[in-house]
């Protein structure tokens, strides 16, 4: 028996018996099709196909970018990470670091290193990177990887202590490492803004909640650290913890990273008073008369990023972050926002390889 699916042709079909009557079930790629029995003359609509049990390819209507599966075709095992490695500092063709020559670097067996094919000198593609000097598998820390970048927001080191199978002290150690590679570098040159680019800034205080004490949190507070932000509309964010929210602490900042003549959007604290006359175009939203947005006046990108940063944090850590541990977060968080329109939609495992680097390559 064949069934003629009107979209699809001849697709294979297979026959169930319900209450005497026999019905043919036509499997397509396409839900909703119109397929008529040739046989019997009947006429129905086919829902989405059955997904083979064997397939675990990612279907197209996943907005997943990379899979577990994926990952373990790419990094089965140590030698595959190890070569990643080996291919980002020591691609074929780099010159090598002792005799200079043009060479392609060979594996040492038994060893995590790689031999110059003319002189023999020996690489470690590990050397000056988070891996250097660990006893922790390299397949498993590019993996604790894979499950920090897979996550929107963040996971914590008593999950991956479960997952791999380390000690929580050790799990802790590789999510600070790996945050601490998430950093952004600054060169001390404005770089937000300009062009016609608005920037928004905006402050906030991140941590538990303190009890019969409203307002804000005085500075050198146990419970709650401040927390300042600039946000490019359509664009990137520069988070930091900050001794207090006063003019003498902010301003510095917004004239360090800010280009000269952008247009700053902020509320009405005091501490922005004095924005314009050292050069920005400085627009301001009443919050104290109810007011959030007024045309294009408004501070609600860098506020959605707050909220992001707090649920995540109340989420994973349920808001108990040491003051210490702060800013790796905030660099964490920053890193995902600023990555997450990136070309080719990337999975943001491989941004986060990306910024693997050798601070002490072997010379």
């Amino acid at each position: 028996m064949l069934a003629l699916c009107a979209r699809s042709g001849l697709v294979k079909v297979g026959v169930v018996a319900v209450e005497g009557t026999k019905i043919a079930a036509a499997a397509t790629h396409h839900a909703r099709h119109v397929c008529i029995d040739n046989t019997y003359g009947l006429t129905y609509k086919v829902g989405m196909a059955a997904r083979s049990r064997e397939d675990t390819n990612r279907v197209e209507s996943s907005e997943s970018r990379m899979t577990y599966t994926e990952f373990l075709r790419l990094f089965p095992d140590n030698t595959a990470c190890l070569d990643y490695l080996r291919d980002k500092f020591y691609p074929a063709g780099s010159p090598c670091p002792k005799c200079k020559r043009e060479s392609r670097f060979h594996r040492i067996k038994g060893r995590s290193a790689y031999s110059c094919q003319f002189c023999g000198h020996h690489v470690y593609p590990t050397a000056g990177t988070i891996f250097h000097k660990s006893t922790v598998s390299l397949h498993l820390w590019f993996y604790a990887i894979f499950l920090m970048s897979s996550t929107r927001c963040g996971m914590a080191a008593k999950q991956l202590e479960r997952e791999i199978g380390v000690t929580y002290k050790t799990a802790h150690r590789m999510f600070k490492l790996i945050r601490s590679m998430l950093a952004e570098e600054e060169d001390g040159t404005p770089d937000f803004g300009g062009g016609g680019v608005p920037v928004e800034a905006d402050e906030t205080y991140i941590g538990a909640r303190r009890r019969g004490k409203p307002g804000r949190p005085a500075e050198g507070d146990p419970v709650k650290t401040p927390v300042f932000a600039m946000v490019e509309r359509n664009g990137r964010v520069r988070a930091m913890i900050v001794p207090n929210a006063q003019r003498v602490t902010l301003l510095p900042i917004i004239k360090r990273n800010v280009k000269p003549d952008t247009t700053v959007y902020t509320d009405e604290m005091r501490a922005y008073d004095l924005l314009a006359r050292e050069g920005f175009k400085h627009r301001r939203i009443a919050h104290s008369l109810d007011m959030f947005v007024v045309g294009d006046i408004h501070t609600n990108t860098v506020e959605g990023y707050f909220g992001l940063i707090k649920g995540g944090l109340n989420g994973v850590y349920r808001g108990a972050v040491r003051r210490h541990l702060m800013q790796s977060y905030l660099d964490e968080y920053s890193f995902r926002y600023n990555h997450r329109h990136t070309i080719n939609r990337d999975p943001m495992f491989w941004n986060f390889l990306r910024r693997i680097q050798a601070d002490r390559l072997p010379a």
